[in-house]
This record gives structure tokens, C-alpha cells and sequence, in this order.
């Protein structure tokens, strides 16, 4: 059995075919595309709101006059706009992956119930021309792509703001022992957003179960 006439049986489009069990399978499908979409744009705000704080507060705290420690007080503000930024460019790309897997299901099941509405693309002739054609015509760009190139350039931005404010390296100069912390806990806390937040429901997972038993017991 193929991989597809697999996914056609477990979903009721196998042969004898279940209507129903597609039908619902096909609502619960465009439901939680649905879902995810909207979840993705709620993690987008969350994200905007701490970078946006981050990068205001950097910018008071180099321009205040009397702070002491500005430098350090804007690196580290600095490390904490970086993590952020690359946790909300991990988030944008975990976002797209769950709902392509939604998509990829409308578009498995949707043919025997609906026909193929979500795959077929109509879209209006090209009447304008030139430069009008360019700035005010449609064009098939993807959402989440666009958020996800600003995210990564908001993590490459912050490398030049974190090198802005430390000191020129030397050998005759003592390691800073703040710095270094601060720099260790940055690097640690990229390596787990990058390498320490895979969803083991793409690899499969056992369940425990506990079952609570109750009575009544004589007195």
C-alpha cells in the first residue's frame, strides 16, 4: 500500500470510502488551519510588543547623561532584544510548519467533499501596466514569509547594537566578569531556542496513564 492510499483509508477516501469520517475530517482540519493562523498572529503581537521595548529601551539608555554603566546596562538590554527576536524567528518558522501540515491536509481531503476550492486559484487579468502594475497590483507573496525575513533581520540587526557598546578588544585589558556572564547565559539561551525546542509530536511519543479509583468505604 502506497503512502497515499494509506492516508486516503485513515481518512475515510479509501475504498470502501466513509463519507462522514472525511467530512469531519476535512472540518476539524480547516478548523485548526484556522486556529493556528490566528495563534500565529497573536505570538507575532506578543513578540513585537518585548522587541519594540527592547529596542526603546537600548536607545533611553545610551541617550540618558548622568546612568552609570550605560554601555553594560544597553548590552545587556541588547542580549535580551536578541534572544527575544530569535525566539520570535524560531516561533514565525514552528508557526509555518504547523499550519503547512493543516494546509497540506485541506488539500488531501478536500476534492470528494468540496472539490478542489482551496487549490484552485482565480485571480484578476493583468490590465494595468508598468509602474502602476507594480506598486498597486496584486501579487502572490506569502504573509508569513514577509514576517519571517523582518524577524531574521531584526536578530541580525542586534549584533551590531551589542558590538556598538563594548569596549575595543585588547589583550592588556582584564576580561570583564559581568560581560562574560552575560554573554555566557545569551549564548546559552540561543543554543536551546535553536537546538532545545523540537516538538517530539513529529517523532512519536508513549503515553502514562493514571487512573484514580475512588470508593466508599464502612465506617
Amino acid at each position: 500500500m502506497s503512502a497515499e492510499e494509506e492516508h486516503k483509508k485513515l481518512f475515510g477516501l479509501g475504498d470502501p470510502p466513509d463519507q462522514n469520517k472525511a467530512e469531519k475530517a476535512l472540518e476539524h482540519a480547516l478548523d485548526i488551519r484556522k486556529f493556528e493562523i490566528n495563534l500565529y498572529w497573536e505570538r507575532a503581537k506578543y513578540f513585537w510588543a518585548l522587541i519594540a521595548a527592547a529596542f526603546a529601551g537600548y536607545f533611553a539608555v545610551l541617550s540618558a547623561d548622568h546612568m552609570v554603566d550605560k554601555n553594560f546596562n544597553a548590552f545587556v538590554i541588547a542580549c535580551v532584544g536578541l534572544v527575544f527576536s530569535l525566539a520570535w524567528y524560531t516561533t514565525n518558522k514552528g508557526s509555518k510548519y504547523w499550519q503547512e501540515n493543516w494546509e497540506n491536509h485541506v488539500d488531501m481531503l478536500e476534492d470528494s467533499i468540496t472539490g478542489p476550492l482551496y487549490k484552485t486559484i482565480l485571480y484578476r487579468p493583468n490590465t494595468e501596466k508598468g509602474i502602476s502594475r507594480v506598486l498597486k497590483g496584486p501579487a502572490p507573496h506569502s504573509v508569513s514569509q514577509i514576517n519571517q525575513w523582518v524577524s531574521l533581520f531584526t536578530v541580525i540587526i542586534w549584533f551590531p547594537l551589542i558590538f556598538n557598546v563594548l569596549h575595543e578588544f585588547e589583550i592588556c585589558y582584564p576580561i570583564s566578569i559581568k560581560h562574560a556572564a552575560v554573554g555566557v547565559v545569551t549564548s546559552l539561551a540561543i543554543v536551546l531556542v535553536l537546538f532545545g525546542t523540537k516538538s517530539n509530536i513529529v517523532d512519536g511519543h508513549r503515553h502514562l496513564m493514571s487512573k484514580k479509583r475512588t470508593g466508599v468505604i464502612d465506617e
